[in-house]
């Protein structure tokens, strides 16, 4: 039983690694811009979401069932958030660079915090991420502890893994960039956020009736 639980794990931290949203595009252009410690602290912010997802739904079921009654509520704020940070970073955010004209990536402890706190925010105020906790904790509801325990650390570890490793090799992807292009692709990130975030609120004011109660 410990084999499949594994397996399980190992399935669903899969699932979450390849899934395509704002929070890969968001790893992606954070390591660009602002290194692999700035990417490091946003996905930091990011794990700690899911960890507190993933203990919430299985643990205080009725608190996530209070937040899918208010999915509107949680929707539209979470896509305003996107919105917004999608609109700082395609028309505000602008690439530090040195005295040599190269990329400057000298950050403060604030600004790690300021970091960490986007990619927490970002992932938590995501509904579809919500409901896909809510979701895989209610699939393995008749799993026992031990088993459920199993299943949500290795997908949790292989989903930190991953984001690691985009980190990573986004970092190298940096250091062949010019600054011209690092500060495109903090604007196609914006602009990626401000679409999913759009969608998003569109799918909530305009189809919200035949979304599940």
């Amino acid at each position: 039983m410990i084999g499949y639980a594994l397996v399980k794990g190992l399935t669903l931290g899969l699932l979450l690694s390849i899934a395509v949203g704002p929070i890969l595009f968001t790893i992606i252009k954070q390591s660009i811009n602002n290194g692999y410690k700035g990417g490091l602290a946003f996905v930091a912010g990011v794990s700690l979401s899911d960890v507190s997802l993933a203990i919430a739904s299985n643990l205080f079921t009725e608190l996530f069932n209070t937040l899918i009654e208010r999915k509107e509520v949680v929707g539209i704020t979470g896509s305003l958030f996107l919105i917004g940070v999608g609109v700082y970073f395609l028309f505000f955010k602008k690439v530090k660079v040195n005295e040599d004209g190269k990329q400057q990536l000298k950050f403060r402890k604030r600004d790690y915090l300021k970091l960490f706190v986007t990619g927490f925010l970002m992932n938590i105020l995501n509904p579809a991420i919500i409901l896909f906790w809510l979701a895989t904790s209610t699939t393995f509801a008749d799993h026992t502890l031990n088993q459920r325990m199993i299943i949500f650390s290795v997908a949790l570890v292989l989903v930190l893994i991953a984001d690691l490793a985009k980190v990573f090799l986004a970092n190298r992807i940096r250091q062949r960039l010019t600054l011209k292009n690092i500060q495109l692709i903090s604007r196609l990130n914006g602009a990626v956020l401000i679409g999913f975030g759009l969608v998003l609120l569109c799918g909530l004011l305009f189809f919200s009736d035949k979304l599940p109660s």
